[in-house]
């Protein structure tokens, strides 16, 4: 007869960080799986009506086949077999070039730039080499979170900066707490900003690179969606005097590359910086894979790339925005990237919300449209322009359902 195998002890083992002995038993169900329940059931309710999905964050289009040829040939060389650790020569040589040519931004290829394995983990990362239990990391919401849970893991705290529509959503760096500030050692941006698509202008820049060197803060900013402005040319934060002083900008090549899924990005700037999250970094993971890296070399050495993919999403959000405004709603073109960021509605078909994710869930379930909601600054949805259309035509019939069914 088997022994019963009782596992109330491992249950009381789990780490504080993550719940302690009340890990799994949190009944919250996190926001991105209520959407995913809410389609189900939109599904179900109207299994002929084609789902509308605008909530996910995400390009459409396979990576470019001038990159995946690349790949298919580097994946065959013997030379590429093995761990890459802190990442090949060629790739940190053209991220650098990349930066020069894109940015204006001098970056030194061997003490400047570091590879990630995406965008995330490097989010995930910075936060162990310089927070201590009780530091806190400032930053703005709403924004991916990454970084803060990491600040949370490491026994700090997350003071956040709330990013609203009458401040250009721009953080209030003016007002944080004294005893915040005295234990404030990073500082996390995001501009063109996710998902309010607002961009910053060269006098916030200004004011953070002043803010960090008075407060002895450093700054990590988040580039994600860098290659995808619209209202003006990309602006890198290390462009401005001073910026690698106090900080480094971490890039993403998954949104201006359709590098989805590959696992590809890097972090720039400050020496130090650079250093503490290679070092973090070499204690965590053992590389990319040396043929990936290969092809985004060619991607990052190739700007017609990113040129065509911010064209594209621009082209799908200004038929966005037509559209959500002949129903009715107030939408502005946003000035980056591929996100449509707007107030909730209060009330449609005869209900009312109390908030954005009621909203998104009447849109979802009734109207068979997938929004992603928003509640941390004021209530609003988020409208991705990634939504599956092979080509204009489908665009205009994908917009023309959208009219009718709001």
């Amino acid at each position: 007869m088997a022994t019963e195998i009782k596992d109330d002890y491992i249950q009381s083992l789990f780490a504080e960080r993550i719940g302690g002995a009340s890990y799994g038993k949190d009944t919250a169900i996190y926001k991105f799986e209520k959407i995913k329940r809410a389609k189900r059931a939109a599904l179900e309710k109207y299994p002929d009506k084609l789902l509308l999905d605008f909530g996910i964050g995400e390009n459409d289009d396979l990576a470019p086949a001038s990159v995946r040829d690349i790949l298919k040939i580097e994946v065959d060389k013997e030379e590429n077999k093995g761990y890459t650790d802190n990442g090949i020569p060629a790739f940190k040589e053209a991220a650098s070039a990349f930066m020069k040519r894109n940015f204006n931004v001098d970056i030194d290829p061997q003490k400047e730039v570091n590879h990630c394995i995406g965008s995330k983990t490097a989010l995930s990362m910075i936060p162990y080499g310089f927070i201590n239990p009780g530091d806190y990391t400032l930053m703005t919401v709403p924004g991916y979170p990454v970084l803060g849970t990491h600040t949370a893991y490491c026994g700090g705290h997350v003071h956040k900066l709330p990013l609203l529509s009458e401040n250009n959503y721009l953080p209030d760096l003016k007002n944080i707490p004294a005893d915040v500030l005295a234990k404030a050692k990073l500082l996390l941006i995001n501009y063109p900003n996710s998902p309010t698509g607002a961009l910053a202008p060269d006098s916030f820049f200004e004011e953070v690179i002043q803010f960090a060197k008075e407060h002895n803060i450093i700054v990590v900013h988040d580039a994600a969606h860098i290659l995808l402005s619209y209202k003006e040319p990309p602006k890198s934060f290390l462009s401005f005097d001073g910026a690698k002083e106090v900080g480094v900008e971490v890039h993403s090549m998954s949104k201006g590359f359709n590098m989805i899924g590959w696992r590809m990005g890097f972090v720039c700037g400050n020496e130090k910086v650079v250093k503490a999250f290679a070092d973090i970094k070499d204690n965590s993971d053992s590389g990319q894979f040396a043929a990936i890296q290969q092809a985004a070399v060619h991607a990052l050495s190739d700007d017609s790339i990113h040129k065509q993919v911010k064209e594209k999403y621009e082209r799908r959000l200004v038929k966005l925005v037509k559209t959500l405004n002949a129903c009715g709603f107030e939408a502005e073109m946003p000035e980056g990237t591929y996100f449509l960021y707007i107030k909730s509605p209060t009330e449609m078909d005869g209900k009312t919300f109390a908030n954005a994710e009621e909203a998104a869930q009447h849109f979802i379930k009734e109207k068979s449209i997938v929004v992603v909601p928003w509640d941390d600054a004021g209530s609003f949805l988020r409208f991705s322009a990634t939504y599956d259309a092979k080509d204009e035509q489908e665009e205009d019939a994908l917009m023309d359902e959208l009219k009718k069914r709001l």
